[in-house]
């Protein structure tokens, strides 16, 4: 067994946590690192003592006990287990200090429901990189896909997903959604040779982004994608609707240094078109 920081995945059950446990005991195997399976009590509102928290607690141990069962015959890889109180985001942003990456279900299927929002907690107060994980069927998809803007944290998602794609053997797209004007919309304001030179300048960002993969990479297909038409949001989604697994920055270029949580990573995490990982960059800090 590796001496390497598991993988932990989170669960309650959901169809989505189910499949976050799936995911992340076949990436463990893969990485020969370590699974823990866990569970969070929230005990938020319990003003002890009283008597049914016992029951909950128990209740939570045999959960666990019905997902790492789940994985026999299906993944050979034997997880551990451990039952956590308190917030449900709060507790796993915490125990991923232990980890190598923490795994979560997406949540709900409706925008903004109480999953969703845990599963974008812990995204946002991970100490390392988090994936998000919904029900969508894997069978026939292919390709790794990554965001880009230029910002430094974009640069480390492109690492990022350059070395799972070449490990998996899938071809990479890197995608830059950049805002052109409008040379009828904004006449008088942005010419059309001021939109041509914009999409150049971002042309070239989008080129020394991935300068350097093919050096570290010699056999890895890299596919690059300037979009002018469409957000960063559903640039990335569309991408990724055929894809095996979506990378994108914790922050991107335009995001304030307040918000731990980029506008284009919390867009893609509400629109979830496949496993998506949220990588963190080294200079952000880890305590």
């Amino acid at each position: 067994m590796s001496s390497q920081k598991p993988i932990a995945v989170g669960t309650n059950d959901s169809a989505q946590s189910q499949s976050a446990v799936l995911w992340a005991a076949r990436r463990a195997r893969r990485a020969d690192l370590p699974l823990v399976v866990l569970h969070v009590v929230d005990d938020r509102w319990v003003a002890e003592p009283y008597p049914w928290f016992g029951t909950l607690q128990q209740a939570g141990e045999e959960l666990l006990k019905t997902a790492a069962g789940r994985l026999e015959g299906t993944e050979p890889i034997t997880p551990s287990t451990e039952l956590l109180t308190g917030s449900v985001g709060a507790s796993l942003a915490k125990y991923s200090k232990r980890t190598s990456m923490m795994v979560i279900g997406s949540g709900s299927g409706h925008i903004g429901g109480a999953l969703a929002d845990r599963a974008l907690q812990v995204a946002t107060a991970a100490k390392v990189p988090v994936a998000v994980v919904g029900t969508q069927d894997l069978e026939g998809r292919s390709g790794v896909v990554v965001g880009v803007d230029g910002s430094p944290e974009s640069t480390q998602a492109v690492a990022f997903a350059a070395a799972e794609a070449d490990r998996e053997g899938e071809e990479l797209t890197v995608v830059y959604a950049v805002d052109v004007p409008d040379p009828i919309v904004d006449a008088g304001l942005s010419p059309a040779a001021l939109a041509d030179l914009i999409v150049d300048e971002e042309r070239t960002v989008l080129a020394e982004t991935v300068a350097g993969l093919k050096e570290d990479y010699p056999d890895l297909t890299v596919h690059q994608r300037l979009e002018t038409e469409k957000g960063a949001v559903d640039a990335l989604v569309d991408a990724a609707a055929g894809a095996k697994l979506l990378v994108v920055g914790s922050r991107g270029r335009g995001a304030f240094k307040r918000l731990l949580l980029g506008s284009t990573a919390h867009g893609v995490l509400k629109h979830l078109p496949c496993p998506t990982i949220i990588t963190r960059t080294q200079t952000e800090k880890t305590s």
